[in-house]
């Protein structure tokens, strides 16, 4: 289970694919919303170890399209 920061514009919804570069599933979203105190959209999610390191670069598979996001420490805003 990892926290991550979107990136690019775009909120994360529960059940939403995780994605990496290349457009391969490397998990799921279990939840996300947009954070009125950190002013970006955040969520958790469930991903392969592999892409579970802080500032890894993942993908949001946002109605057919990627939306980058990166890993980030917990708590969010620390």
């Amino acid at each position: 289970l990892v926290g991550f920061e979107m990136i690019d514009r775009g909120i994360p919804r529960h059940d939403y694919i995780i994605k990496d570069a290349a457009g391969n599933a490397i998990g799921k979203v279990t939840s996300g919303t947009q954070s009125p105190s950190l002013s970006k959209a955040i969520g958790l999610g469930y991903v392969a170890t592999s892409h579970a390191a802080i500032d890894s670069e993942i993908y949001i598979d946002i109605r057919n399209s990627l939306v980058k996001a990166k890993v980030v420490k917990l708590p969010f805003g620390q």
